[in-house]
């Protein structure tokens, strides 16, 4: 009897080993681009692998989310954004981990404006009201002197394309917009006023989940977030292997992905931790696009055990 126990055990350790038995997952992405890098280099990197999970990654619009993660048909996404808004609605979904805390998204405006000073007045295009862009064109309004809710005017386009489309039509004065599309507008003569990631720190990306995956499965959370973490170390450490990750998989050209990486891999989180001020921040943001008056607390919206025990067993700070 020992030595069929014994077997047993062989036998389901060697299934862990070779990856026969890892664990499939579903992670939900906006798309396949330099703010879900995290997840690309551990796809192509064989991360996943390394901590028994088997992933597959799917391009899914932010309003399907949450109700994906609740019914289980998704089990993780990196639009942390429609988490942390879901959550603040009273949706029982979790940010466990920040991939990019700092947004890397530029001001790109019309040629006749050169500088921030010019700001005022301004008529500003993002991709929807309450969004990430939202938040941080009234910031960085905001921090050069002006005040956000008089001296500018938000319009929603959508897509970055569609953001591009309109400063080129002259019906936006300024865009927010993250590489490749930054780019773009510099060759096409528009200017680059100020990058978000030299002035703010901000939960761009990251993960987020449902409660009970966080109950059910909580050694598969604290692995995925490992995954993310080395990622991450390999994305700020290894610029020619990231570079070709953005090339492959993210289907970026060449001089697009290299210019890219430079101006963004700095923004990658080397632990994946979210600050309390920033946590915070988000809900602010979150309750008032959505109305929400009651008192939330970031642990409303947050649940961080998994990612300080994935950082005690990568030898890390935890924070």
């Amino acid at each position: 009897m020992a030595k069929i126990f014994l077997l047993l055990l062989l036998v389901f350790f060697g299934l862990r080993e070779t990856g026969e038995a890892a664990d499939k997952i579903k992670i939900g992405v906006s798309n396949y681009n330099l703010s879900n890098l995290s997840v690309g280099v551990a796809h192509k990197r064989g991360l996943f692998k390394e901590e028994g999970i088997e992933a597959e990654i799917i391009a899914m619009r932010p309003s399907i989310v949450t109700a994906a993660l609740v019914s289980g048909d998704l089990a993780y996404s990196t639009l942390i954004g429609s988490v942390v808004g879901a959550a603040v609605k009273g949706s029982p979904v979790r940010l466990i981990a920040v991939s990019l805390d700092r947004p890397p998204l530029a001001l790109v405006a019309q040629k006749k404006i050169g500088s921030v000073n010019q700001l005022k007045g301004a008529t500003v295009g993002v991709g929807s009201y309450g969004s990430t862009p939202d938040l941080v064109a009234r910031r960085i309004v905001k921090h050069f002197g002006f005040d956000p809710e008089r001296d500018i005017r938000v319009l929603a386009f959508g897509s970055a394309a569609a953001r591009l489309s309109a400063l080129q039509k002259g019906i936006v004065d300024i865009i927010v917009v993250a590489p490749p599309e930054d780019f773009e507008a510099q060759k096409l003569g528009f200017n680059v006023l100020v990058r978000a990631d030299e002035l703010l720190t901000f939960p761009y990306n990251g993960m987020g989940t449902s409660l009970s995956r966080i109950e059910q499965h909580a050694d598969e959370v604290k692995r995925l977030i490992k995954v993310l973490i080395k990622a991450n170390r390999f994305i700020r450490k290894n610029r020619e292997g990231t570079i070709q990750v953005l090339v492959d998989w993210a289907k970026t050209e060449r001089a697009h992905a290299a210019a890219a990486y430079d101006v963004a891999y700095r923004a990658f989180s080397e632990d994946g931790s979210a600050r309390e001020d920033d946590i915070r921040l988000m809900i602010e943001n979150a309750k008032k696009s959505l109305n929400v008056t009651r008192s939330i607390l970031p642990s409303d919206v947050a649940d961080l055990s998994s990612l300080r025990q994935a950082q005690r067993e990568l030898g890390l700070k935890v924070r």
